[in-house]
């Protein structure tokens, strides 16, 4: 097959747990949709950074988890129609999802040039970004594999290096030869690179042409290839998504790009970058890149802080005081506290392995469950009851669903509702209220332009959100 010339085309990968900013990232909420900086995601600030540099039609993975979230926020940040938003039935790391971009990104003939990159990163300088792009273009062309090493301005142990060797030289005179990359080290030695001055920290954003990254794989790595080409050849279109065939890709073995691809190829090449980069990767890592006080300190939220230094604290709902500390972190969600020594944020996911081994749902999801429709906020529960805050985007519907084990009373607050009980079909507007029996076939939409906010109250001997039978769903679930 003959490819057309290579375009810039952005590759969004849209996974990652977040496990270290737990308690405010969970798994089914990661930090890559979280507003950690202001009031747009990563994800939504990754799009909007290429948007303008990367116009060839986009393509974003994301696992099916998190399917509507993604798919919502980037609407509402100007993704264009003509993208593309993949979905992988299962996380089998950046390899195979890359795989799955290249192959889409040369099935009609034409080639590009991937501009592949996380979407739970932060960059200070988003025109120094670009120009980083526009300087490792000719070399990815030419057909190299190009990464961006960012300039180290201290001695971080939770980063990989790249030692980086001579320039390329003629179209490409700002492109360094990759020598190596080194694992994370540890302080003395993260020390000794950054005084040595070859060593840049490893981003994991990438620069190739799609046709190259699918050669080097069949050369490394082919039964990723194979299986990813076995789980493209069965895609199917579903609303604002392409899915991708789930046995074929489940068999896909789980892979890094760079210990698949980058580590082995001879082409690895690396232009230096000063942008401000962050991989978010702790509460330390945003305090630094979240303009500190005079004392040090990063503030966010309702919080007071008195004869404090270098202290990060996030309050979300509630006032939270704090006096006399220094070196501490300290984050307060609706269902869970964390204080932690600054110098152990990176530990944070052990907390998070100990509540997942005593079942605790603290480390799984948040108090506010995301939905397509909107959301719901569980504001009170107790033996036999729960109070939940529902909000349904205008246009948005529940699914046509009954419980057999709990009875629900729905107060609207503000908006207009429709709903349907049983045989009947009316409208609820605010102050009014209605009863869902215990069995009754019932769903709830929002006709209106405003978005809908009821007050639930779940009576009944099991609440669980597993209690759904449903007859129809505009989503599909």
């Amino acid at each position: 097959m003959t490819l057309a010339v290579a375009a810039l085309r952005a590759v969004l990968l849209v996974g990652g747990s977040g496990t270290r900013l737990w308690p405010l990232s969970r798994e089914q909420y990661p930090k890559q949709f979280l507003p950690l900086l202001d009031s747009r995601s990563p994800l939504q600030e990754t799009w909007l950074r290429v948007a303008q540099i990367a116009p060839q039609a986009p393509i974003a993975v994301a696992n099916e988890t998190y399917r509507f979230l993604a798919a919502e926020q980037l609407r509402q940040s100007g993704f264009p129609g003509d993208g593309t938003l993949m979905l992988e039935p299962t996380g089998r790391n950046t390899a195979p999802a890359i795989a799955l971009a290249a192959l889409q990104a040369v099935q009609h003939g034409d080639d590009a040039v991937l501009l592949v990159l996380p979407s739970d990163h932060a960059l200070g300088d988003n025109e120094a970004f670009a120009q980083a792009v526009q300087q490792a273009l000719p070399a990815a062309r030419a057909g190299k594999f190009v990464t961006f090493g960012v300039v180290p301005d201290y001695p971080e142990t939770g980063y990989g290096y790249i030692r980086a060797g001579q320039a390329l030289g003629g179209e490409a005179p700002s492109v360094l030869n990759v020598e190596a990359f080194v694992e994370k080290p540890d302080e003395q030695r993260a020390l000794s690179y950054i005084q040595e001055g070859s060593y840049f920290w490893n981003s994991g954003m990438f620069l190739f042409l799609a046709s190259r990254y699918l050669e080097a794989l069949a050369v490394y790595r082919p039964d990723i290839l194979q299986a990813c080409r076995a789980a493209m050849a069965q895609t199917r279109s579903d609303g604002d998504f392409t899915r991708i065939d789930e046995a074929a890709f489940k068999a896909c073995p789980a892979e890094s790009i760079d210990y698949a691809i980058m580590e082995r190829t001879p082409d690895a090449a690396m232009v230096p970058l000063q942008a401000g980069w962050s991989d978010i990767g702790s509460w330390d890592a945003l305090r630094r890149i979240g303009k500190p006080d005079a004392e040090g300190n990063v503030l966010h939220g309702d919080v007071l802080a008195q004869n404090c230094r270098n202290v990060y604290a996030r309050a979300d709902g509630r006032l939270v005081a704090l006096l006399g500390l220094d070196d501490v972190v300290v984050v307060d969600t609706a269902d869970a506290l964390l204080v932690a020594a600054r110098d152990k944020v990176q530990d944070v996911r052990k907390v998070v392995d100990k509540l997942r081994e005593r079942g605790r749902t603290e480390a799984i999801a948040p108090r506010r469950g995301f939905r397509p429709w909107g959301h719901y906020d569980s504001i009170d529960d107790g033996d036999r009851f729960q109070v939940k805050r529902i909000t349904v985007h205008p246009g948005g519907r529940l699914s046509l669903q009954l419980h057999h084990h709990r009875a629900e009373h729905w107060v609207v607050v503000r908006g207009t509702a429709k709903v349907t009980r049983g045989e009947e079909t009316f409208l609820l507007t605010e102050n009014q209220s209605t009863y869902i029996p215990l069995g009754v076939m019932h769903r709830l939409e929002n006709p209106g332009a405003i978005p809908l906010e009821l007050i639930e109250v779940q009576s009944g001997p099991y609440l669980g959100e597993d209690d759904i039978v449903r007859f129809d769903d505009a989503y599909g679930r």
